[in-house]
């Protein structure tokens, strides 16, 4: 393998000149197309104003995608096939050269300068290896310094005298500082990662990965692959990306823009079920009963409650005529709409229809003829109406909960035989509410009218769903999140040992069957790329205690990184904000964490040492790099360096043991180059060697 080469010691025509003269080609390619659509003049070409306004923002997105992003190579890669690709690598001829990258580019003739990294031609890049070259006989890497192309870096695959090595480049990209947002891992995605990444649209993949495995990534860039191999079916169904919270979103908003893909949406659980305004809290033993799969049926059964068997005929005036339809008849009507199980709804927009049609069979054996529109006036007739709110009424879903969770004897009657008395009274308000607009909905409650709003009107399906950080979603969450993919599919991803709600996923073979997804593939990530192996190994003490049985990861990274263990003399925060400064002294971002009570007294301290940070989601910047996190708020976020304040502290918050130490696994795992754990108090038991 060649050493990464730099250009001072290179002549004018080596190899690295030549790749920046492409390079330069490249990008004024991209300028071209992008000037192409820019002067695309549509005044002639659409029939109307509405037309005109669809393709007007169409031209305005595929421009946005063209952007030349100067700080984001262009290409990364490089492959030298051997011979032609076969039958289904048709791009490929012998000899021929591909450069990798983020987007395609091509030049005035319309021969490709860059390859889409998803294209079928770009998989070697990811897969090839010296026992399996896939008929590459080089794969070049580059190494770029702020947009510049700065070294290269060789692998010939298919030379046997060649021995394999591990990439410095490679390495460097992984262990690059994370300053700002999240960024794409397109250049240094792993064959175990692509696997997942290009696997089909059809199916639903749930990926468990430990800290810096990488899954948030795979995931996000499975949704660029199945957007560039299934977009017109993708464009017409929608993708959704649903994280755990805002900041999470925030942090994770660019990777997708940055690969061209800027129609995805993003959302949380709660952005989901917002039918109400969520204003109160539910202590713990409350939520999980509320979040217990079981409440589905208490739901449905209290749905159907509504409906009423006639206890009279109907009579249909039509000018000088009447016509009867027996209550036997309508019966009938009724219980077959109720074996059916139909949504509740839609039960309800088809009985007057079934009314009308029984009084036109009888039009009919009386000698008339009526048509569709006789029907559909017959489904209107104030006795039909009449009847159809008598037997099946509309329900509103928010006062249905309202109803179950205030009346005893409502939902004492619809949870026989589903919850115990126990269970019914943690979720019964204790405190009578007058009305349903003074309602302190919890968050466990919008769950609960979303349930119901989808028992009376099916919710649209997307095509694709991405769901992050899934361990810590109740059964009632998952199947909210099921419901947005009934037809589609999705790509779940979390960590059982990072679950710390008291409701958090026990198995994932349980969480799919709540998601509607049982047949989903399960994948294991174990290969650790964000944290360093002397942190990693720390915490992986506490696996035994969190997760028996779930492998550890191991990192792959050949920087040990830097990791301290410090006694510090009080609690006031003087220590923190001196390894703060400390870390601020390296290159990187800098994230200070503790337990949430224990965020003013570091604040505090903070802004009297004259120490700017930030909150979590907010941009890092290089003039402003320390963010200070709530232990509840750092799942899914990454700092170059980490300063873990009181680890004690962040155990006893939480509501048990166990859960207070899945939430300090989080917080140990968040450094991407060093961390230092700073504690007055006593260490936990389980991390003492």
């Amino acid at each position: 393998m060649s050493t990464p080469s730099d250009s001072a010691v290179m002549p004018s025509d080596d190899p690295l000149s030549r790749e920046r003269a492409h390079l330069a080609h490249s990008r004024a390619a991209l300028r071209s197309m992008r000037e192409d659509v820019q002067s695309l003049d549509i005044r002639d070409v659409t029939a109307n104003w509405v037309n005109a306004e669809v393709l007007t923002r169409q031209i305005d997105e595929r421009i946005k995608a063209l952007a030349d992003l100067s700080h984001t190579p262009l290409f990364f890669g490089r492959l030298d096939y051997l011979h032609a690709p076969g039958a289904d690598q048709a791009e490929g001829a012998d000899g021929e050269r591909f450069y990798i990258g983020r987007r395609h580019v091509h030049d005035a003739g319309g021969d490709p300068m860059v390859i889409d990294w998803r294209a079928p031609v770009s998989q070697p890049f990811y897969r090839a290896s010296k026992k399996s070259p896939m008929d590459i006989a080089l794969r070049r890497r580059f190494g770029y310094t702020g947009g510049d192309l700065t070294a290269y870096e060789d692998e010939h695959l298919s030379d046997p005298a060649e021995t394999a090595a591990t990439s410095k480049l490679l390495q460097q990209e992984i262990e690059r500082p994370r300053v700002g947002p999240m960024r794409d891992i397109v250049a240094t995605i792993q064959p175990e990662q692509d696997e997942i990444v290009r696997s089909g649209l059809g199916g639903t993949v749930c990926v468990q990965g430990g800290p810096g495995t990488g899954k948030t990534a795979v995931g996000l860039h499975r949704v660029a692959y199945l957007l560039y191999a299934h977009r017109d079916r993708l464009a017409r169904t929608g993708t959704l990306v649903i994280g755990p919270n805002a900041s999470f979103l925030h942090y994770i908003e660019q990777v997708l823009p940055a690969l061209g893909e800027l129609e995805v949406k993003q959302a949380t659980v709660a952005d989901l079920v917002a039918h109400v305004e969520v204003r109160g809290t539910d202590e713990a033993a409350t939520a999980v009963v509320k979040g217990d799969a079981r409440m589905a049926e208490v739901l449905r059964r209290a749905v159907r409650a509504h409906v009423t068997l006639p206890t009279e005929q109907v009579v249909v005036v039509r000018g000088s005529r009447r016509w009867r339809v027996p209550e036997y008849e309508l019966t009938a009507i009724v219980q077959e709409l109720l074996d059916r199980d139909i949504r509740y709804g839609a039960a309800r927009e088809a009985l007057p229809q079934r009314i009308a049609h029984a009084v036109l069979v009888q039009m009919e054996r009386a000698g008339e003829a009526p048509d569709d529109r006789v029907q559909d006036a017959v489904a209107r007739n104030p006795a039909v109406k009449a009847a159809v709110k008598a037997i099946w009424p509309p329900v509103d879903p928010a006062k249905l909960v309202f109803r179950l969770l205030s009346d005893a004897d409502f939902l004492a009657l619809h949870a026989e035989g589903v919850l115990t008395e126990d269970e019914q009274e943690t979720i019964r308000w204790a405190k009578p509410v007058r009305s349903v607009k003074s309602v302190k909905w919890a968050a466990a409650d919008a769950v609960l009218i979303d349930e119901a709003t989808d028992l009376v009107q099916r919710t649209h399906s997307l095509g694709h769903v991405v769901l992050d950080e899934a361990q810590d979603l109740s059964p009632m969450q998952y199947r909210a999140v099921g419901r947005r993919c009934t037809t589609g599919s999705a790509t779940v991803l979390g960590d059982l040992a990072q679950g710390t709600t008291p409701w958090a996923t026990r198995s994932w073979e349980e969480a799919l069957a709540h998601l509607g997804k049982p047949e989903a593939v399960v994948e294991e990530l174990t290969a650790g790329f964000r944290v360093p192996t002397d942190v990693i190994t720390y915490a992986s003490r506490l696996l035994p205690h969190i997760a028996p049985g779930l492998a550890p990861v191991a990192s792959v990274r050949e920087n040990p990184g830097f990791f301290e263990i410090r006694a510090a003399a009080t609690t006031d925060g003087g220590e923190v904000v001196s390894a703060c400064e400390e870390l601020l002294a390296r290159e990187g971002s800098v994230g200070l964490i503790a337990a949430d009570e224990r965020v003013p007294v570091l604040a505090e301290a903070l802004a009297k040492a004259g120490l700017p940070y930030l909150a979590p989601g907010e941009e890092t910047t290089a003039a402003a790099r320390l963010t200070l996190v709530p232990a509840s708020l750092a799942k899914g976020l990454e700092y170059d360096y980490v300063v873990l304040d009181e680890p004690r502290s962040v155990v006893d918050a939480e509501p048990d043991e166990r859960t207070g130490l899945r939430r300090l696994y989080v917080t140990l795992t968040r450094a991407v180059s060093g961390l230092i754990v700073l504690h007055a108090g006593a260490l936990p038991a389980q991390l003492v060697d």
